[in-house]
């Protein structure tokens, strides 16, 4: 069975199909760190990211594998653990602009493609319904609304976890950052011309604006459930 769940940036989509995968035991891809190595590739080799050959190159040549380490699911780029590396502010401000480039797209949906033949997965992103896999089992599209997801990615950058901690806060100037930020990808990754983000047809839609993840997680199962 293949779960596809796309939705905007800090929508919560990692979060959530992390949390099936363990406790489904299925395989957790998530297409979003795979983009963001390849951007992180790019930057320090000091590639031109309007030079859409040169960001092809390097999504062409670079290794990406998932591993599990002590605090769970770890990102190999051309062996070395950059796990870390691919949430930075800086990342996050060029992701956007490369996984726009078609060639770029290309090699990763192969990539996510041949992981998904190999059994039961649960994906995340932003084309996963309907590029990756259009025939998945069960599509969801999740979302929140633009403060929500900036104040979680804001506690998320200062070692808490608002989806846990209702209470937890922020710094409120770096969170008007991000929600600046986040504003600035919705409108690239919804205006882009190749795979831009929608939600498929068939996808269930869930708003996790005032949802725990419990709550959500537990959602996306009876999807599950009612598929199979």
């Amino acid at each position: 069975m293949i779960i596809a769940i796309d939705g905007p940036a800090g929508s919560g989509k990692s979060t959530v199909a992390h949390a099936i995968a363990e406790r489904c035991g299925i395989t957790y891809l998530d297409t979003g760190a795979m983009y963001r190595s390849v951007t992180l590739a790019c930057l320090r080799r000091g590639v031109d990211l309007e030079d859409a050959e040169a960001v092809a190159e390097v999504a062409r040549g670079v290794r990406i594998e998932f591993g599990n380490g002590d605090a769970g699911q770890t990102v190999l780029l051309d062996g070395q653990d950059v796990t870390a590396d691919i949430r930075t502010p800086e990342v996050d401000r060029n992701v956007s602009v490369v996984s726009a480039v078609p060639a770029v797209r290309s090699a990763m949906v192969a990539l996510q493609r041949a992981v998904g033949e190999q059994g039961d997965v649960v994906a995340e992103g932003r084309d996963i319904g309907t590029v990756v896999f259009p025939n998945a089992e069960v599509k969801v599209f999740l979302t929140a609304d633009a403060e929500a997801r900036a104040h979680r990615r804001a506690v998320q950058r200062e070692g808490g976890d608002a989806a846990k901690d209702a209470a937890a806060q922020a710094d409120t100037a770096s969170e008007q950052a991000i929600l600046a930020e986040i504003r600035r990808r919705d409108e690239l990754d919804s205006t882009r011309k190749e795979a831009p983000l929608r939600a498929a047809e068939d996808a269930h839609h869930i708003d996790s604006s005032s949802l725990g993840v419990e709550e959500v997680v537990s959602e996306v199962i009876r999807l599950m459930e009612e598929a199979r």
